[in-house]
């Protein structure tokens, strides 16, 4: 079977297809998902100025497969701008077929572009898989504990 794998940046059409990919990988990361109006909210974000959240989808035969999103956050210590790429998914039947490192490549891609000093992310402890490949891929790791405090919901102890 021939496969034409291609990565390019999410357009106003892939926003259904991202929803379905948001669902597939929270469900890889055993993680809660709910619908709640994402898609206009990224309508919002990705194709309006100033633009704020950037993506790409990953698609096989016209087929979406796999997404990675990226925004630009500041560094205090340094004062520079980076990039955070906040998701990187590839569905089971897509790993494995270089599409990992052409995100990873749009990804050093646009931080260039940007003025950005280096890239970040974060993945669960469990993912073996993709440990694997960052390393491989030449990224570091670096140990911290990452925090969630719900500003919308928050109670007072």
């Amino acid at each position: 079977m021939s496969r034409d794998l291609q990565v390019q940046p999410i357009e106003p059409g892939h926003l259904d297809a991202l929803l379905a990919l948001c669902r597939e990988h929270a469900a890889y990361e055993k993680a809660d998902f709910q619908e709640n109006g994402q898609v206009e909210r990224w309508r919002s974000m990705m194709f309006s100025e100033p633009t704020v959240l950037h993506g790409w989808i990953a698609t096989d035969s016209g087929e979406p497969c796999g997404f990675m999103t990226v925004t630009i956050d500041h560094a205090t210590w340094s004062a520079r701008r980076f990039a955070y790429m906040d998701c990187l998914y590839l569905r089971e039947s897509h790993r494995g077929l270089g599409l990992g490192r052409m995100f990873l490549d749009r990804l050093r891609e646009f931080s260039v572009a940007r003025q950005c000093g280096w890239a970040e992310w974060q993945t669960p402890p469990d993912n073996e898989l993709g440990l694997g490949f960052y390393q491989r891929m030449g990224a570091s790791a670096k140990a911290k504990v990452r925090f969630h405090y719900d500003v919308e919901e928050r109670r007072t102890p």
